[in-house]
């Protein structure tokens, strides 16, 4: 069976969540629905949110050079659909041995979709001034498992407001679950997430300030449920507007 297919059988049978991952959390407020799904044809998915109503914004370590990509969507009856996308775009600073070895890099990328979503309310990236300290409110909304290792538990959108914590820079933030500060599992991200939108309120309105980029569990294992780290977008948006006007798919203002 094509991957993209048995990536739509498992979205079909997803099941409800028991953990309290982000695919897990509460189901999201009504602004994270520019949030969206996509798929690969090496058998990888990641989330990404409509910075356009044909333009996805995303993670760089989703979208490998040499692989096919598709927008997941779902009709009434949540039967998924896909939508072609005609190109990709990653950031020329992104390095995938960085981002391997666990260090901060340019993780993040635009796709480039074939049609534009029709009823797309694209979101804006966040305009003002990156000052964030540790303490400070984020929600982050993805399609990741709600169960970790359980492919079935993924493809539900969900969100859920997680904190800062350590020392929040330009190059990488960290998040937790307020309630459970990474000691044991809480809300955070996990396989499927990567490339999810990071959201502050700005003057009563929701901005993307960063991507989903890697994922621990507690106490900073391996896993899921304890630190979400994010790729800031504040080094980064003079390239995104760039790339988005040469796209022929100007950002949401």
């Amino acid at each position: 069976m094509p991957r993209f297919a048995i990536l739509l059988a498992a979205f079909a049978l997803s099941s409800a969540p028991a953990l309290a991952l982000v695919g897990g959390a509460a189901p999201a407020p009504d602004y994270v629905r520019t949030v969206v799904m996509l798929v690969g044809s090496r058998g990888n998915s990641c989330t990404g949110a409509l910075v356009a109503r044909d333009l996805v914004l995303t993670a760089a370590h989703c979208v490998a050079p040499g692989a096919e990509y598709k927008l997941v969507t779902f009709d009434a009856e949540r039967r998924p659909l896909l939508r072609d996308t005609v190109r990709v775009e990653r950031h020329p600073q992104f390095s995938q041995q960085t981002f391997d070895n666990h260090r901060a890099t340019a993780d993040v990328a635009l796709v480039k979709l074939a049609a534009p979503v029709a009823d797309a309310a694209p979101v804006a990236l966040f305009a003002g001034k990156l000052a964030v300290a540790p303490g400070d409110a984020f929600v982050v909304a993805g399609y990741g498992l709600a169960r970790q290792h359980d492919g079935r538990s993924g493809g539900t959108l969900r969100a859920a407001r997680l904190v800062a914590t350590g020392r929040p820079g330009n190059l990488q933030i960290r998040l937790f679950d307020p309630a459970t500060r990474n000691e044991r599992t809480g809300r955070g991200a996990c396989t499927g997430d990567s490339g999810a939108p990071v959201f502050v309120q700005d003057n009563g309105r929701a901005g993307v300030i960063g991507v989903v980029s890697w994922s621990t569990g507690p106490g900073n294992a391996e896993g899921c449920g304890g630190l979400t780290g994010v790729t800031p977008l504040s080094l980064y948006r003079p390239w995104l507007v760039d790339s988005a006007r040469k796209l022929g798919s100007p950002l949401a203002p």
